[in-house]
């Protein structure tokens, strides 16, 4: 499979990097193997391989076979090109892509290497750090683009950037979102933000097990603990592992938080309203319409204005026999609400496959208030289905 069509499949893909130093943090996996690594990462479930092949990041381009010899995924050679001789070495070592720096390479020069590149058999992730880099790639016909967190002057990570970048990235391309990602929840957010695909490195290196961390990064679905009111609640739901955290602001709901909340960076705020919606500060806003006084149904979840998921729910506190079907029949990115607890998350995930789970008065002591217990047993549930 060529590495573009690898990303380009429905969901977030993953690329697992084998890095064993940054030029930023140093040493990151001195010992790594690279047709080890490669292989794990393969059998858990990675897109691609990305292979830093320049000695300043402790790479050869010996690693590049070596990975080659392990695995069949699309493999992406990383380093600094800027001749077509090194993109024919690159070839006949194994790779399948190459990336190609817009920072260092002016229009002339990146036209002769993407041409030389689809020549070769080559894709080519062209990488930019800025929206004049982002307007350049466009203007180019670059087919894969690739955003940086990373500075890579001053090493700084600026994922915020990163993101509003990825969201005006032209919709026809392969987008990556490259660096900062050590969370399900920030690798989330980079795919409601529209990227494709996220390109793990250090987290992954830095990791007691590479191969599950990158597992852990993809798995889905993604676990909403809703209705907290309280600090002490959200820090609870962040130590269980969820990747949402839900305020509902709605004025009728016994459940109404006081505002949205402080979440960790491994979580993504969520801000619940019925009828319409006020500035909050939320990383994402859950929205239904507001039908004989209490929320409508479904609803939907909303990231900078665009609707990113549908929530399937049930009607307030009523029974509906059709609600799992409903979902099991939905397209796009689902997320499942309405009477799901810690006893049946499970059932429901194995029947729906959603995209995430929401859960909130199964987990409660008393109205907005959480029993800490059975946050941890409805997060365990939903993760032991992944």
């Amino acid at each position: 499979m060529r590495f573009r069509d690898a990303l380009a499949g429905p969901g977030l893909a993953a690329i697992a990097e084998v890095k064993r130093r940054s030029p930023s943090a140093g040493d990151l996996r001195p010992d790594a193997d690279p047709a080890r690594l490669a292989a794990e990462f393969e059998r858990n479930e990675a897109a691609a391989v990305s292979v830093l092949v320049d000695e300043r990041f402790g790479g050869s381009p010996a690693d590049l076979t070596a990975a080659r010899s392990a695995s069949s995924l699309p493999l992406l050679a990383k380093g600094f090109f800027s001749t077509r001789v090194q993109l024919e070495e690159l070839r006949r070592l194994g790779a399948d892509a190459i990336l190609l720096l817009l920072r260092d390479l002016d229009d002339a020069r990146m036209r002769e290497l993407l041409e030389a590149a689809a020549e070769l058999g080559l894709d080519a992730l062209v990488e930019a750090h800025d929206a004049a880099e982002l307007e350049r790639a466009d203007a180019l016909g670059a087919e894969i683009v690739g955003v940086n967190a990373r500075d890579l002057e001053t090493f700084e990570i600026d994922r915020s950037a990163q993101l509003a970048l990825v969201e005006q990235a032209t919709r026809d391309r392969v987008v990556v979102a490259e660096s900062g990602i050590y969370s399900r929840a920030q690798g989330a957010e980079a795919e409601l933000a529209g990227a494709d695909a996220i390109l793990v490195g250090s987290a992954l290196m830095r990791a007691p097990e590479p191969a599950a961390k990158l597992a852990e990064l993809s798995s889905r679905p993604l676990v909403k603990v809703c209705g907290l009111t309280r600090e002490e609640d959200v820090a609870a739901a962040a130590e269980a592992g969820a990747d949402f955290a839900g305020f509902v602001l709605a004025r009728e709901t016994p459940r109404r938080a006081p505002c949205v909340l402080p979440v960790p960076e491994t979580m993504l705020s969520v801000a619940v309203h019925v009828g319409e919606i006020t500035d909050d500060g939320a990383d994402l806003v859950q929205l239904y319409a507001r039908e004989n006084g209490h929320r409508a149904r479904d609803g939907v979840l909303i990231r900078s204005g665009r609707e990113v998921a549908r929530v399937v729910d049930r009607h307030w506190e009523a029974a509906d026999p059709d609600h799992l079907e409903r979902a099991l029949a939905a397209e796009g990115r689902v997320v499942l609400a309405g009477g799901i607890s810690p006893e049946n998350v499970r059932e429901a995930i194995e029947r729906v496959r959603p995209w995430g789970v929401d859960a909130s008065s199964s987990l409660e002591l008393e109205p907005g208030i959480k029993d800490h217990a059975r946050v941890r047993a409805y997060v365990e549930a939903a993760r032991c289905s992944s």
